[in-house]
């Protein structure tokens, strides 16, 4: 039966808009040694403007999410492509670290426009209930390939253009993804725990919801994690990692610098989350969502203990990158689609929105901490730590949260 399928025309064509938008987005750290350097700027600086543009990618969210809802996704969608071209080609000319700071904000608004928030609200209502879980991993993982192809593609195009220029390429990629619209049309399945109702009695129920509450603070570690890693990684194992060394298998596939490596990681978290987040979809149609999201973030709590204890080589990097990879975006389509079986999937977009802006003020934070306490010792340690700390209180703070459709309890 059509309704049992998973993979649908709706979701291929979310998943190529999540492939860009995301692709371009984890392609900003590469760009901090360029603009520092052309500028003489201190780290501080772009990473803030980098932070900023998370921060307003989490308040765009449920803004976004909401314009979806009730104008019509492709509105929503037209108008994040637009923000996000338009942040991204004014940047290419800006020239002071208030300018790039300010223009940061119509990125993060574009991400928000054609990210996680819009795209898996409508993946997750086209989806039948059954496959809903299933379906939110495989679009979570569209956006990981995305961060498989555009760390190496921006390195690449870095080598033959200014960083500019490479702005610009990245702004026209990204209103083209405007051409899979037409596709990106489905019908609400919502299954027989959603209730019709209108928004502001649904957000109400969950604002006084102490689940939601949880949910909301869990997500904060998330971002922090992925901010600062995204943000900050590239540059970290340029400056600290072992050399790589000549005859070394890295070396014969031609990565011979350790600002290569930098790309290379980030590409192969990326590669790694594709099948975690895939796997977390399957899992989360079978097991308890939030104890799956505890052992994702302690996990990662973990896997990040060890890595800042041992000695950087490039080896230590590479299976960093993997191990991290595999629980990278693993928790959005548990997040979200916890969301959607407590809350109903009628209003799941502007619902897991508001839970994403905890998760973007911990990418703010994670983002601009990391550039400043860098200027401030010449070190990342501290904020790696300070990751390590959160990514524990969010896995306790999955325990206490219950499952229970909110539409049959109580309001």
């Amino acid at each position: 039966m059509q309704q049992s399928r998973l993979i649908t025309p709706v979701l291929i064509a979310g998943s190529l808009i999540l492939i860009v938008s995301f692709g371009v987005r984890a392609s900003f750290g590469l760009f901090q040694l360029p603009i520092a350097e052309q500028f003489g700027w201190p780290r501080t600086e772009f990473s803030l403007a980098i932070a900023i543009q998370n921060l307003a990618w989490g308040v765009g969210a449920p803004i976004f999410s909401a314009i979806a809802e009730r104008f019509g996704d492709r509105r929503a969608i037209i108008a994040g492509a637009v923000f996000y071209a338009a942040g991204l080609t004014l940047s290419a000319f800006a020239t002071t670290p208030e300018g790039h700071q300010l223009l940061n904000v119509l990125i993060g608004f574009g991400i928000a426009g054609t990210g996680f928030g819009v795209i898996l609200a409508i993946v997750g209502r086209a989806a039948s209930p059954q496959n809903r879980s299933m379906a939110l991993g495989v679009a979570t993982a569209a956006g990981s390939a995305g961060q498989v192809i555009g760390p190496p593609l921006a390195e690449a195009l870095l080598a033959v253009m200014s960083w500019s220029g490479v702005f610009v390429v990245f702004a026209a990629a990204v209103l083209g993804t405007l051409l899979a619209l037409p596709v990106l049309r489905g019908e609400v399945r919502a299954g027989p725990v959603a209730v019709e109702e209108p928004m502001g009695v649904v957000l109400g129920r969950a604002f006084r919801d102490p689940s939601y509450a949880l949910i909301f603070l869990g997500f904060f570690s998330c971002g922090y994690q992925l901010g600062f890693i995204t943000a900050h990684f590239p540059a970290f194992i340029t400056e600290v990692c072992e050399p790589i060394a000549p005859g070394s298998l890295l070396a014969s596939l031609g990565i011979t610098t350790t600002s290569a490596l930098g790309a290379i990681a980030i590409a192969v978290i990326g590669v790694a989350n594709i099948g975690g987040t895939v796997l977390a979809g399957a899992l989360g149609q079978r097991y308890r969502k939030k104890y799956l999201l505890a052992q994702i973030y302690l996990g990662r709590t973990v896997i990040s203990a060890a890595f800042i204890l041992a000695p950087m080589t490039p080896a230590s990097v590479l299976v960093f990158s993997a191990l991290m990879g595999t629980l990278w975006l693993a928790t959005v389509p548990l997040t979200s689609g916890l969301v959607a079986q407590i809350y109903g999937a009628r209003y799941m977009g502007t619902l897991y929105g508001f839970v994403f802006l905890s998760h973007q003020i911990g990418s703010f934070i994670g983002i601009w901490l990391g550039g400043a306490l860098y200027d401030l010792y010449g070190a990342y340690d501290i904020v790696w730590w300070v990751g390590v700390g959160v990514g524990l209180l969010s896995a306790l703070i999955q325990l206490p949260i219950r499952e229970r459709p909110a539409n049959l309890q109580p309001a």
